[in-house]
């Protein structure tokens, strides 16, 4: 018996390999189970845990972080944290540029 996707309930669960990727960064090939329809895909926990260890291993665990806006003089400022500031390269002084990627959206890149 075919399993439907638990996401949209449309399309079946095909069991297949697939190459993850976490900030960009490539950590390797895990089983999943992909949806026909939607195309979500679903790893049962040892493969989370192998995907979490791949990616500590890798040094992209923990990049995602919050930050609140603050401001400095008319302009308003982001502090980014020092392990993803390491991560891209950034330090104090270098030169980057930020652009909108629509409505919600800002891309800084390092220059």
């Amino acid at each position: 018996m075919k399993l439907k996707c638990y996401e949209c309930s449309e399309g079946t669960l095909v069991r297949k390999p697939i190459e993850y990727m976490l900030h960009g960064v490539a950590l390797g090939r895990f089983p999943a189970e992909v949806c026909s329809g939607c195309g979500e895909q679903f790893f049962n926990e040892e493969t989370s845990v192998r995907i979490e260890e791949a990616a500590r291993k890798a040094g992209v665990w923990g990049l995602c972080v919050q930050t609140k806006v603050g401001r400095s003089g008319n302009a308003l400022d982001v502090r980014i944290a020092q392990p993803l500031a390491h991560f891209v390269g950034l330090a104090q002084g270098s030169e980057v540029t930020i652009h909108p990627e629509g409505k919600k959206k800002l891309v800084i890149e390092v220059t």
